[in-house]
């Protein structure tokens, strides 16, 4: 099954909800950064998170968060945008412990409980829409939910989970957002909790073969949920060699002349994808005429 998202809506409109399969995405990005168990499950959540984030948006608009906790990974870093393309990073992707008394991987340890989340949204206008809050567990998800109900006065619950093979690949991502609109009554509230409070792990059902509507069907039963949209999700990113050759422009040709006589070449490597771009000798020389 190949990554995707969907949006739908429940109780007459009264509850939007997001599910994502984000597998192969996670294993993308564990790929790339070359992150051991514990910190694929911290960037894995992040991830998961955002593409649904970014799937809220509309357009060209986008989404980026930072979660700067105490714990030894440092910083995690990832956007996404309207059309269910992502990326990431985390600072240091080699921390990993054993089990947690839950028996899963301790996330909050690799994260830490103190620190903040910083959120910017893109959304084409002259200022950009800023949200900060605190880490509240370093688990994330219950992080991200703390986010909605402070900074966006939207109250929801946030649901991302990764499991990891024994050779560290992912064998299971996936996550899930409900929020309650306005309009919604208390007894719609109360049912929502209910339900959200007996559902199982989310990577678990990934595991299992649920599609992302199967799991809003297991959440939400013998409601009536209406799709609205499929949204195929991939990690991409926007760096380019043609972006880098740009930004060497931009250092003027006397630094360009530093290149070639003292580096002998040029090398770039973009943080959110890890690709390393490499320029000659003879590139730079043609660059410096431009």
């Amino acid at each position: 099954m190949k990554d995707y998202l969907v949006k739908a809506t429940v109780y007459d409109g009264k509850v939007r909800a997001y599910a994502i399969s984000s597998t192969d995405t996670v294993e993308e990005a564990r790929r790339r950064h070359d992150t051991w168990a514990t910190t694929s499950a911290a960037l894995g959540r992040t991830i998961t998170i955002i593409t649904m984030m970014g799937a809220m948006l509309k357009g060209d608009d986008s989404v980026t968060v930072k979660i700067e906790g105490n714990g030894p990974v440092g910083s995690i870093l990832a956007d996404g945008n309207a059309k269910g393309e992502v990326r990431g990073y985390v600072m240091n992707p080699h921390v990993d412990f054993d089990l947690n008394e839950k028996g899963k991987l301790d996330v909050a340890r690799a994260v830490g409980k103190e620190g903040s989340i910083s959120v910017i949204k893109d959304l084409g206008l002259k200022d950009f829409f800023t949200g900060e809050v605190p880490i509240i567990s370093g688990e994330i998800s219950e992080d991200f939910t703390y986010y909605f109900a402070t900074s966006e006065q939207t109250p929801s619950a946030v649901g991302a989970g990764v499991l990891i093979n024994p050779d560290h690949t992912v064998l299971a991502a996936g996550g899930f957002i409900v929020q309650v609109m306005p309009g919604a009554d208390e007894e719609i509230i109360s049912r929502l909790e209910e339900q959200i409070q007996a559902f199982p792990a989310i990577s678990t059902l990934i595991q299992e073969g649920n599609s992302p509507e199967e799991i809003l069907q297991r959440m939400f039963s013998e409601e009536e949920i209406k799709f609205h949209e499929t949204l195929p999700v991939t990690f991409r990113c926007k760096c380019s060699k043609e972006r880098v050759e740009n930004a060497i422009i931009g250092l003027g040709k006397e630094e360009i002349q530093k290149m070639i006589e003292e580096d002998h070449g040029a090398e770039a490597n973009c943080h959110f994808c890890n690709e390393t771009y490499r320029f000659t000798v003879e590139e730079l020389e043609e660059i410096k005429q431009l």
